[in-house]
C-alpha cells in the first residue's frame, strides 16, 4: 500500500509542482503589474499637479481669487467666475492630455475654482487638507464626490511663497482597475501558453516516470518467474540426486531387480510425455531435472516437447541455470504462442553451447521479428497480472551477457525457429 501511494505521489508530483510554480509566477506577475500601474499613476498625477501649481497663469488667477471669501464667508461660483473662466479651459486641456479623471484648483479656503462638473464649482472640497493649504504636498487615495481616487494635492504659492490655494489631480480607482484588467488581458495568452507548455512538459515527465515504473514491474516479474523456475529446478535436482543414491544403494547390495523396478516406477513419473531417451547424462543433474519440468509445464498448456541432446565428449559442459532459463523460456514461449509440438535441440561446439527450439505454431511475422525481444512486447493478452513479453527479453539478456546470440526464423515444422549459442558455464 505504501509503495502504491509513493508511486502515485511521484506520478502526480510533477504536475502539481508545475501548476503551483505557474500559478505563483502568474500571481507574482499580476502583483508586479498592479504595483507598476499604481506607481506610474501616482507619478503622473503628482507631476501634473506640480506643473499646474507652478504655472504662472494658475498663480495669477488664484491670486486674483484670493480674498473673494473668508473662512466664515466662503466664496461661491459667482465670486470665482473670473478665475474659473481662465482656469477651467486650462484644467480640462491638461486633464485630457494627461489622461487623468479630474483637475481641481481651489482658493485658499479649499473652494473649487475648477471641476469637471459645473455643479461642484464654488463648493468647498470634502477632503480639504489643511496641511496642503499650509504648504505640504499630499499623495494618496481618498473618497470624494466622484468616488475613491488616487490623487495628488500640491499647494499653489503666491509671489512671496505663501500658499494661496491648491491643485488636486486625481485618477479614479475604477480607472486603475480597468488598466489592470487590460494588463491581465494582455498577460492571459502568455499564461495560457505557459500552462499548455507546462502541462505538456509535466505529461512527458509523468509518462517517462510511468514507463520507468512499468520497466521496474517487468523486471520484478521476470525475477519472480526466474526465482520460481530456479526453485523448481533445484527441487528436481535434489530429487534426482536422492533417487540416484537410492539406486546406488540397491545396486551396491546386489538388489538389481528392486533397482530395475524402482527405476521403472520413477521413469513413469518423471516422463509423463516420454518420447524415448533424451540424451541427458548422469553427470548433468540440472539438465536432467529441467527436462521433466519443462515437459510438465508445456503439458499443462497443451503442448508436447521433444529434446534432442548431443552433449558428447569425455567431459560434459556444465549446464547451469542460465542455459536452463534460455531453453525453458523458449519452449514456454512456443507453447504459449499456440504450438502443439515443440522440438528442442541442444549441443556443443567447443566451449560453446548451441541449440534451437522449433515449433508448429503460427510463427513470427518478419515485421515484428526485431521487436519480440524487447521487454514487455507480446502478441498475447496478459491474463496473469504478472506481465507478458518477459521470456524472450530474459533469453536475449542471458545470451548477450555470455557472448552469444539468438535469431528467429521459420521452422521446418511450419512455425517459428529460435536458434541460439552462448558460452558454457565455467
Amino acid at each position: 500500500m505504501r509503495a502504491s501511494a509513493a508511486r502515485l505521489v511521484l506520478l502526480v508530483l510533477p504536475s502539481v509542482v508545475t501548476l503551483a510554480a505557474l500559478s505563483a509566477t502568474v500571481a507574482t506577475a499580476l502583483a508586479a503589474q498592479e504595483r507598476t500601474i499604481r506607481e506610474a499613476t501616482t507619478e503622473r498625477v503628482l507631476e501634473v499637479a506640480s506643473s499646474l501649481a507652478d504655472l504662472p497663469e494658475v498663480r495669477e488667477a488664484v491670486t486674483g481669487a484670493t480674498g473673494a471669501g473668508s473662512s466664515t464667508d466662503l466664496a461661491d461660483a459667482a465670486d470665482l467666475a473670473d478665475a474659473t473662466a481662465v482656469l477651467q479651459p486650462i484644467a480640462e486641456l491638461v486633464g485630457e492630455a494627461a489622461g487623468v479623471y479630474y483637475v481641481v484648483i481651489t482658493d485658499d479656503e479649499g473652494v473649487r475654482i475648477t471641476h469637471p462638473l459645473a455643479s461642484e464649482r464654488g463648493v468647498q472640497v470634502e477632503t480639504a487638507n489643511a496641511s496642503v493649504l499650509a504648504g505640504e504636498t499630499f499623495v494618496g487615495t481618498e473618497v470624494g464626490a466622484s468616488g475613491p481616487s488616487l490623487r495628488a494635492k500640491v499647494p499653489v504659492r503666491g509671489s512671496d511663497g505663501t500658499p494661496i490655494g491648491m491643485v488636486a489631480v486625481g485618477v479614479l480607482e475604477s480607472q486603475i482597475a480597468g488598466e489592470l484588467d487590460e494588463a491581465v488581458g494582455a498577460l492571459l495568452p502568455w499564461a495560457i501558453g505557459a500552462l499548455v507548455v507546462a502541462t505538456l512538459a509535466s505529461s512527458i515527465l509523468t509518462a517517462a516516470v510511468e514507463r520507468r515504473f512499468r520497466r521496474l514491474d517487468v523486471i520484478a516479474a521476470e525475477h519472480a518467474q526466474m526465482r520460481r523456475t530456479a526453485t523448481a529446478l533445484r527441487e528436481q535436482s535434489h530429487e534426482f540426486s536422492t533417487r540416484l543414491h537410492v539406486i546406488h544403494g540397491l545396486l551396491s547390495r546386489g538388489d538389481t531387480d528392486e533397482a530395475r523396478g524402482y527405476i521403472e516406477d520413477i521413469a513413469s513419473v518423471r516422463r509423463p510425455l516420454g518420447t524415448g531417451d533424451d540424451g541427458a547424462r548422469d553427470d548433468q543433474p540440472v539438465l536432467a531435472a529441467m527436462i521433466p519440468t519443462v515437459r510438465a509445464e508445456l503439458h499443462e498448456i497443451g503442448a508436447r516437447v521433444r529434446f534432442d541432446l548431443d552433449l558428447g565428449g569425455d567431459v560434459a559442459p556444465d549446464i547451469d541455470e542460465g542455459i536452463v532459463s534460455v531453453v525453458s523460456n523458449l519452449c514456454r514461449n512456443a507453447a504459449e504462442a499456440g504450438a502443439a509440438n515443440v522440438i528442442c535441440e541442444l549441443g556443443r561446439r567447443g566451449s560453446r553451447i548451441v541449440g534451437s527450439v522449433d515449433d508448429d505454431g503460427p510463427g513470427v511475422e518478419p515485421r515484428v521479428a526485431r521487436r519480440i525481444f524487447a521487454p514487455g512486447y507480446s502478441s498475447k493478452t496478459d491474463t496473469t497480472g504478472l506481465g507478458r513479453g518477459l521470456g524472450l527479453d530474459v533469453v536475449r539478456r542471458i545470451v548477450t551477457a555470455r557472448s552469444g546470440s539468438v535469431e528467429v526464423g521459420r521452422s521446418a515444422l511450419g512455425g517459428a525457429r529460435f536458434a541460439f549459442e552462448l558460452e558454457a558455464a565455467r
